[in-house]
């Protein structure tokens, strides 16, 4: 399934020849699958990561425990950290990541199960937003929603 969104980014990313990267939690290498559905796609994907435990990211995205244990890895700063540190591993032009709850088990009140954070970088600048969707939606909608919010924020911060 393609959207308009997603051809628009990637038509984007071809044009003026950039790279993209992804880190990802909740999605679990679904926004990554999504990018390199994509004809072509070996022209802007540069490099991928599912970093769905701390250590991973950790290691792959060089945030720290201490940070991690304070903010956890469902939060603005956890995505923000995703960003930053995805963009410093590989040197991409755009950087996009996921973190967040996929249900249908586990959340909390504060964290509720369809509250995802994604971030994206480039240029310089970084937009992370917040999103919160139906508790009741299978887990394998939630996690193409939860692409759909980051392809769509990708692409409104290389658009500015």
């Amino acid at each position: 399934m393609f959207d308009r969104n997603l051809i628009k980014l990637t038509d984007i990313l071809k044009q003026r020849q950039l790279t993209a990267a992804t880190a990802e939690s909740c999605t679990g290498g679904l926004l990554s699958s999504r990018l390199t559905d994509i004809s072509g796609s070996s022209e802007f994907v540069k490099l991928n990561f599912v970093t769905y435990a701390y250590e991973a990211k950790e290691e792959m995205l060089y945030i720290d425990k201490e940070f991690l244990e304070k903010y956890t890895a469902v939060s603005y700063e956890c995505a923000k950290a995703m960003a930053e540190g995805l963009h410093k591993r590989t040197n991409c032009d755009l950087a996009i990541c996921t973190t967040g709850i996929a249900g249908p088990t586990g959340g909390s009140k504060t964290k509720p199960v369809g509250l995802v954070y994604v971030s994206a970088l480039y240029e310089g600048k970084l937009l992370v937003k917040e999103f919160r969707l139906p508790k009741f939606l299978p887990r394998k909608l939630m996690k193409f929603c939860f692409t759909q919010k980051a392809i769509d924020t990708a692409l409104e911060l290389i658009l500015q």
